[in-house]
């Protein structure tokens, strides 16, 4: 049965409202309740699967460059071509509208050792239809076949939720209901998320799951929420870092599990821990052009409320015994080293008296814990594209291989961490390395994954 304009409007409400909308629930209430993929084993030969799979990725010239997130979704693809499903997997590239998945379903080829074709332009924004010649590909296809959708970021319905407030959605539940229903009236009716990536509030992730009659987790995705993520919600160690001041939440939302007694912090959510501590201590400091409000419109601003926060957070902390450990000197823009900063300074990496106290408050964590812990990093130091401003990263992801070497649990939450780990270290130098950052943070932090809401509200009907 179709899914009615007012029920998308409630569907979609419940997502956006995300810790709101339902305060008490946790991370692993909300995969008891999604479907994982082998509840779908009684589906037949021939039944068309849609499959938001993980396509974000740039494939290099050979198996194995650029690919991690493609490959993660082999064997949820193997165990639907087992089945005889036909396949249609959708997703996005990049941010930008115009990036093709071309080498992205090469690439699946490639993996499966089958041809699977990409199908163009296949929806009509104008009237919020699925195009014949999509359709008619998926009816036309034998059984385990695998075809890919374009770019879903090409078209506008794919993004209409990522600034939505409530009041918004009387006016975007009627399109989404509409592009749901023709997703399930001309493509499938079954649906599988195997993109553990994409926590962004896409329609592909959080609007398409409504009008489907069945969902499922796939493989890969719930093994990473059953596995890795289940240990990283007992960290005993984390490092925030980054641009992102929201992290607060994140950070705040961590320690309430009682779990943390060590913080390390970079980036802007660092500023604001090292000034909160430095008011907190009678020792002024000045976060330079980072608390100015003239900057306010730019990533790195950090108001006066998320300072306050911040002081909320170690006092908190300091009264559960956590350790918060913050840089003590920064690099700015012109390259140069400042124990304080001036009102213009732009702080961009962390110095060299910063990388020896973290050195030694590991070597702390070490001794104190033994090694019997768990470490949870995310984010990178500085700009570290930049060669000024790398050593700070440079300098930490050795010591990841130090932890882990002394028996502790490494945790690496992907995204610029990733990278980082890939630039300056080897693979084996940490536990495990996620193929997300922003879906780790959301699941061990203060709101839920999005796509988890959607899935679990589309199982339970």
């Amino acid at each position: 049965m179709p899914v009615t304009d007012q029920q998308m409007q409630a569907f979609c409400e419940t997502v956006v409202r995300g810790r709101e909308a339902a305060p008490d629930l946790t991370l692993n209430d909300y995969l008891a309740d999604v479907p994982r993929l082998d509840s779908l084993a009684d589906v037949t030969s021939g039944t068309p699967v849609l499959v938001r799979g993980d396509v974000d990725a740039k494939p290099g010239a050979e198996v194995g460059q650029g690919d991690i997130r493609l490959r993660s979704m082999v064997d949820t693809l193997k165990f639907g071509r087992d089945k005889g499903w036909k396949q249609v997997v959708f997703g996005h590239i990049g941010r930008e509208p115009e990036k093709s998945l071309d080498k992205v379903a090469k690439r699946l080829g490639e993996l499966l050792g089958c041809d699977v074709p990409l199908v163009g332009d296949w929806l009509d924004e104008s009237s919020m239809t699925i195009k014949p010649e999509a359709a008619e590909a998926v009816a036309s296809a034998e059984p385990g076949a695998v075809i890919v959708l374009e770019n879903t970021r090409k078209y506008d319905i794919e993004r209409a939720l990522w600034k939505a407030k409530p009041e918004d959605l009387p006016g975007l539940a009627p399109k989404l209901a509409k592009y749901a229903n023709e997703l399930a009236e001309k493509i499938a009716t079954v649906y599988v998320h195997e993109a553990f990536s994409a926590g962004s509030l896409d329609a592909s992730s959080v609007a398409a799951p409504a009008a489907m009659e069945r969902v499922a987790l796939g493989e890969y995705a719930a093994g990473e929420f059953d596995g890795p993520m289940q240990k990283c919600l007992k960290a005993d160690l984390a490092v925030f870092s980054g641009i992102k001041i929201d992290k607060l939440d994140d950070m705040q939302a961590m320690i309430a599990r009682g779990t943390i007694k060590q913080i390390f912090a970079s980036g802007s959510i660092a500023m604001a821990i090292r000034k909160a501590i430095g008011e907190l201590d009678g020792e002024p400091v000045c976060l330079g052009a980072a608390e100015d409000p003239a900057n306010k419109s730019q990533p790195w601003y950090i108001p006066a409320e998320r300072v306050r926060q911040a002081k909320g957070i170690v006092t908190d902390g300091r009264q559960k015994g956590i350790t918060f450990t913050a840089p003590c000197d920064s690099v700015v823009e012109d390259g140069t080293v400042k124990d304080e900063l001036s009102p213009n300074d732009q702080q961009l990496d962390i110095g060299p008296k910063s990388i020896e106290k973290f050195h030694e408050a590991v070597g702390a964590f070490i001794e104190r814990t033994g090694g019997r812990a768990v470490a949870f990093h995310n984010g990178v130091f500085g700009v570290f594209e930049d060669p000024k401003f790398e050593n700070g990263t440079k300098a930490w992801i050795p010591e990841l291989k130090r932890m882990k070497d002394a028996g502790v649990e490494v945790y690496v939450g992907g995204g610029e961490g990733g990278k980082a780990l890939e630039k300056y270290g080897e693979e084996d130098w940490v536990t495990h390395c996620f193929t997300a950052g922003g879906t780790v943070l959301n699941a061990l932090g203060s709101e839920p994954v999005p796509y988890l809401v959607a899935l679990r509200l589309a199982a339970k009907g």
